[in-house]
Order: structure tokens, then sequence, then C-alpha cells
């Protein structure tokens, strides 16, 4: 199923609609955004416009920069944004170190699907040169070609996220304060008192234990008890 182009243009000005939109409630300037990530302030207005499509990399910077979670980049609903925004050093090398993981990642996902190159060429019109200039990470992958290209390798595009990086642990970090918001506000005093954390601490050994593990402290439980 080839890629269709007018599907990656839509994409790309859906985004760049939403990195407008979080740059103008976050009251942060296109120069400051473009500074930030690396780029020219044409090119920064550009993605804003849909006009120029965002890699992946770049747009982690923006989210990171902002301090927006990624999630507000892949939905159409609007995440509460606040005027908050967070210095990422040394960008020069983290976009292409991530261009790089990126790349090996799509060329894991290719072998395992057992396609070649010129295959999957074939299959999204994107040309095989410029296939392999994104498995080595030479070129960064747009992030609608990348989402695309994600769905032909039956990936989600949420697997080439940053995991381990400045970028990635922040993410985590908004996610577990979303998923901690959610809960009951009876657990999350319970959860927030210090003398509650050898309990918490528990939990987590517990949590890893294998079932066997479980069931045997159980048991040992129930021996003491009786």
């Amino acid at each position: 199923m080839a890629i269709n182009p007018s599907n990656m243009n839509q994409k790309s000005i859906m985004i760049g609609k939403l990195i407008h939109e979080a740059r103008r409630k976050t009251n942060q300037k296109a120069e400051d955004c473009a500074q930030a990530i690396g780029v020219s302030t044409e090119q920064f207005k550009a993605y804003e416009r849909g006009e120029k499509p965002i890699s992946l990399p770049e747009l982690e910077a923006v989210a990171y920069f902002l301090d927006v979670p990624i999630e507000h980049f892949w939905a159409r609903e609007t995440a509460a944004l606040g005027s908050n925004y967070r210095a990422l050093s040394d960008m020069d090398k983290l976009i292409p170190l991530r261009n790089r993981m990126i790349g090996a990642m799509l060329r894991q996902a290719r072998l395992e699907a057992g396609l070649s190159l010129e295959a999957l060429a074939a299959n999204t019109e994107i040309d095989a040169a410029r296939l392999e200039a994104f498995e080595v990470g030479e070129e960064s992958v747009p992030v609608p070609e990348l989402e695309a290209l994600s769905g032909m390798l039956q990936r989600s595009i949420r697997e080439f996220q940053d995991l381990h990086g400045p970028v990635g642990i922040w993410n985590a970090q908004q996610r577990a304060l979303h998923s901690f918001l959610q809960l009951p506000l009876e657990m999350q005093l319970f959860i927030t008192k210090p003398v509650n954390r050898p309990y918490l601490d528990l939990a987590v050994r517990l949590s890893g234990m294998s079932v066997d593990k479980l069931r045997a402290v159980a048991e040992g439980l129930l021996e003491i008890t009786y």
C-alpha cells in the first residue's frame, strides 16, 4: 500500500497547527523555539505552517522545551498547557543521536517484516536510497512518513519515541503525573505521606515477583496467622 502524499501533507499541517497552538499558549516566540531545537526561525515557521514536515526528535524537543506532553501532537484533543518552558542542552548532539536510533529501529522492523529496502520502497513509493539514509541516521524521518512507515511495518509510532534520554525521562514523568492525578484523592494522599514509603517499596518488590513466589509469600503469611 503506497503512502498517500495528500495524507502526508494533511498530517504535516495538523502537527504544525498543534505546534503553533502549543507555542502560543505557552507564550513562546518562534525564534526561541527554533533556537531550542537547533533550526532556523524560517524552518520552524515552515513546520508550523505545515509546509515542511518535522522529524520525531525535533517534535520531542519542541514538546520538552514547551513542557507539553508529546501526546498533545498525536491527538486532536488539545492538552491543558501552561506557560513553562525547559531548556534542552546538547541539542546538536541529541537530535542526530535520536535520528540514528530511530533509523536502527526502522531497519530492525523492516528486517523482522522480511522486507528488503527495494520491497519497502515499492510499497511506500519512498526511494530506496532515501529509506537507507533514514536507516543509517543520515536523514531525519519526517513524522508523517515515520507514522506511515511504522504502520506499514505493523509498529506504533510511539515505539520510536525517546525512552531513556532527557526527553524520554521527562515524558515518562509527565505520563506518571497524569496517571497519579487520575487516582482517588484518598490514594493520592496515602502515596504522598512519607510514613507510607515502606508500603510503597513493598508493593514495588511484590509487583516484580513471579506468581510462584507470590504464592509462597501468601502461604507463609497464612502459616504465621494460624
